[in-house]
């Protein structure tokens, strides 16, 4: 990498963990998530100067990440695998009196957050799978971290709506007067 610009060089050291991480839980395999954030990283380097000429690089660079990722999963005929490998990971799940109970909700859940606009799912994963923070996010996704708060806000109401847990006993919306 030496040859590389200084900036480009930067931007790989401090994104690329981060990406393949991500990456990893839709294509499931290290390898293959390794191969597709080197292979966004060498179509970023090849428009490096448009990237470098956009409001938000790191959302350009996220959408290109996030796209190649997805195009990889896609061409080895696979479904994301964040719903496949996280409900059986839960810790709630081992721990469970009814681990069919518990399995059945999980699986709910990461049906839900997979049926979430694209923002807003990635927004749920990179804080609430992954761990990172408001502002971590923020980075990541190059959105303010108030986009974040947003996305995460909109995307919990849906989760809740999708999941039947904004329903009060009766049916009716519960603990709000409209």
């Amino acid at each position: 990498m030496t040859g590389l610009p200084a900036d480009y060089r930067a931007f790989h050291e401090l994104y690329r963990g981060i990406y393949i991480h991500w990456a990893e839980l839709y294509l499931r395999h290290r390898h293959d998530a390794e191969e597709a954030v080197d292979q966004a990283f060498e179509e970023l380097y090849l428009a490096w100067h448009e990237v470098l000429s956009q409001e938000s690089p790191n959302a350009y660079a996220w959408a290109v990440v996030r796209h190649r990722t997805v195009d990889t999963a896609r061409a080895r005929g696979r479904r994301p695998a964040v719903i496949d490998t996280a409900a059986f990971e839960t810790t709630a799940l081992h721990h469970a009196l009814d681990p069919i109970g518990e399995l059945e909700h999980s699986l709910a859940v990461y049906d839900a957050i997979h049926a979430l606009p694209e923002r807003q799912h990635d927004v749920i994963v990179l804080l609430h799978v992954l761990g990172h923070s408001t502002r971590e996010v923020a980075s990541i996704m190059g959105i303010t971290p108030a986009g974040v708060r947003s996305a995460a806000r909109f995307a919990r109401h849906r989760l809740q709506h999708s999941l039947g847990l904004d329903q009060g006993p009766s049916g009716d919306e519960g603990g709000t007067d409209r």
